[in-house]
């Protein structure tokens, strides 16, 4: 995951108009737990609290200085895409100390901004970090099987007549992150002999062997 570039955190600099700290840490959480293609409705349902004055922005953010900023808005989108980055790269970099965190943001981000971006990844990190891993997998799942005895009973060959085969489904869910929040779940039917399922049995022995010894170490 690549580090953020100075857009970005610009970007990111439009959360000084936050209308609290607890909307910030409600994006940052909403923005690390969405897939790239819900960071769009996420910008349009979510961003539009940030349109608050800018003293209100600055007493939110850290209490303490009373001069306004004339902060120009950026657009949504690029705010929620850089909070995605940001908490992403933060995980997969297996960050976990402050310092850490504060050397990832150039010398002239907002201290305080940067301060409270810190504290809540801090607080979110080992969440997010079960969260990742639940969902690493990027090549598709096998979520259900299914599978029947058949017979022929008419055939373009007399050797296939009457012999059983073995119909095997599989329903198989592509990734989430390249399918958004609809999830597509495909089946596959697959035709069996006797010996053909005896050799896939084998093998998924041998594998079943080998993942327990791996395990067991």
């Amino acid at each position: 995951m690549a580090a953020l570039r100075e857009a970005e955190f610009a970007a990111l600099q439009s959360l000084l108009k936050a209308p609290s700290k607890d909307a910030v840490r409600q994006l940052c959480q909403e923005c690390f737990s969405s897939p790239p293609a819900a960071l769009g409705p996420l910008a349009r349902r979510a961003c539009p609290g940030l349109a608050v004055g800018p003293e209100e922005a600055e007493q939110a953010v850290h209490g303490a200085s009373q001069r306004s900023r004339a902060l120009s808005p950026l657009p949504f989108p690029q705010l929620v895409s850089a909070l995605h980055t940001l908490t992403r790269h933060v995980v997969y970099r297996g960050l976990t100390a402050a310092e850490d965190i504060l050397a990832l943001f150039p010398e002239n981000f907002h201290q305080n901004l940067k301060n409270l971006l810190t504290k809540i990844i801090l607080e979110n990190i080992s969440t997010w970090r079960t969260e990742a891993q639940a969902s690493q997998i990027s090549l598709p799942r096998l979520v259900d099987m299914d599978w029947r005895v058949d017979i022929k009973t008419s055939s373009d060959s007399m050797s296939r007549m009457a012999v059983p085969t073995c119909l095997l489904q599989l329903k198989i869910q592509e990734d989430v992150a390249l399918c958004g929040n609809s999830p597509v779940v495909s089946a596959l039917t697959v035709e069996l002999s006797k010996e053909t399922l005896d050799t896939m049995l084998e093998g998924l022995g041998r594998i079943r062997d080998q993942l327990s010894a791996v395990a067991n170490k």
